[in-house]
């Protein structure tokens, strides 16, 4: 029976006279013409690689933490199979980490003429575009010889977008709204500015609500429902310079934000009103202006995907200056900042009449859990000088927030689990006090 792969070479290699050893490839070549010649048919049957036709299929993008699948299709336009080994390159965060091996290497044969698919699972670490590498395939032969490698370069390119994770909140938050538009049995009585609708007063009603010409037309009193204003422009302005790089649990402080503005963008939109997007720390790093209420979520999480935090100080008379160039007309400005003593004293407060001026303006900071835990421990000398250091921490940002609170500004501070809806509750309160 004839030996195949490496059996063959194995029994060739003892084939070799003793005396004429060469340990050289070129050596054991010239001694051994059964094996020169199988390697070289070996050779030629290897299907040849830069002929064959590569392209892409699949996801274009994915959510941070979920999958992504990308298909290759091989075709073999040769008259010989194809049996390869095909590495399929993608930057490191692709792939968890210790994944990238089993994940990017596949095996498959293709028969001459014909064409085949391997599918590559991503699973993205971190935001942004992921741009594919190169596709590297070696060929082999029947006996496994020799081999053809090469390399192909096949573009694909998969967005990974903000997880989101906030719009769990959404259903108890669009709940909330629909209590204020009086679209549901509870009735918010008094709250908002544009009239909605007559009914029969109640005991409990705000007398101030009574219209007393329609309870004089009438054989009842009347009282009048208000609902929130609609088409209100919102402008969600997030800080991308040094402190948004700051990491808090797992992710940097710009991440939590995102995923807080995300839950306040699509409540505003579903409530009525326009949302647009500004990132800013010495120049404009995103502007999304003029979208559909059905387009502004999806365009702000594909705004935000490629954002990073910028190692840089963010200039607040630019930052001002945009904002009122991109709010033309009253507007909620939501401010995605620290509450940092150094940048707010020296740089937002200055220019912050600027901005209450002529619009709301409501400052969303992320705290850092691990603080608040610092500021509990007991037990010996190392946890009370931390205790004691959390305590000081904790101090400057009331202050600073209170000095925000001074100049009409609405602040919002809290853990990155809990600022989403603590940032929607804010905007409703504002929205049903008529402050929008």
């Amino acid at each position: 029976m004839a030996l195949t792969g490496r059996a063959a070479l194995i029994a060739a290699l003892a084939s070799v006279p003793v005396g004429v050893w060469d340990p050289s490839w070129t050596g054991i070549l010239a001694v051994n013409t059964p094996l020169a010649v199988a390697c070289a048919c070996d050779f030629a049957l290897a299907a040849p690689v830069r002929r064959l036709g590569l392209t892409r299929s699949g996801d274009a993008s994915a959510r941070l933490g979920e999958t992504a699948d990308v298909t290759l299709t091989v075709s073999n336009p040769s008259g010989r199979p194809l049996r390869a080994r095909l590495r399929d390159a993608w930057p490191p965060s692709s792939w968890q980490p210790g994944t990238e091996t089993a994940a990017s290497r596949h095996s498959l044969t293709v028969p001459a003429g014909e064409r085949r698919r391997v599918t590559t699972r991503l699973r993205p670490t971190r935001r942004g575009d992921r741009h594919a590498d190169r596709v590297t395939i070696r060929s082999y032969g029947p006996l496994g010889l020799l081999t053809r490698q090469g390399t192909h370069r096949v573009p694909w390119t998969v967005r990974v977008l903000p997880p989101f994770t906030s719009r769990k909140h959404l259903p108890s938050k669009l709940s909330r709204l629909r209590e204020l538009d009086g679209r549901t049995s509870v009735l918010t009585r008094g709250e908002g500015t544009e009239f909605d609708s007559l009914r029969e007063y109640v005991p409990g009603d705000d007398t101030r609500s009574i219209d007393w010409r329609a309870t004089a037309r009438h054989s009842t009193v009347a009282v009048r429902t208000w609902r929130p204003e609609r088409d209100r422009h919102i402008l969600l302005v997030l800080d991308t310079g040094r402190t948004s790089a700051g990491r808090v649990g797992d992710a940097p402080r710009l991440d939590a934000a995102m995923d807080a503005a995300l839950l306040l963008a699509a409540l505003a939109s579903r409530a009525g009103d326009r949302v647009d997007l500004l990132a800013y720390d010495r120049r404009v790093r995103a502007l999304l202006q003029g979208r559909t209420a059905g387009d502004a979520l999806p365009s702000l999480v594909n705004a935000m995907a490629t954002l990073e935090p910028e190692l840089v100080e963010t200039d607040a008379r630019g930052l001002a200056a945009t904002t009122l160039r991109s709010a033309p007309r009253r507007s909620l400005v939501v401010l995605f900042t620290t509450l940092d003593a150094a940048p707010i004293e020296e740089g937002l407060l200055p220019v912050l009449p600027q901005l209450t001026q002529r619009h709301t303006v409501l400052v969303a900071s992320v705290a850092d859990p691990h603080v608040s835990r610092m500021a509990q421990a007991r037990g010996h000398t190392d946890a009370v000088y931390e205790a004691a250091a959390a305590a000081q921490a904790q101090s400057e940002r009331r202050h600073i927030a209170d000095q925000l609170r001074r100049h009409g500004v609405t602040v919002v501070d809290a853990t990155p689990d809990e600022l989403p809806p603590a940032l929607a509750d804010a905007y409703l309160e504002l929205k049903a006090a008529g402050r929008l």
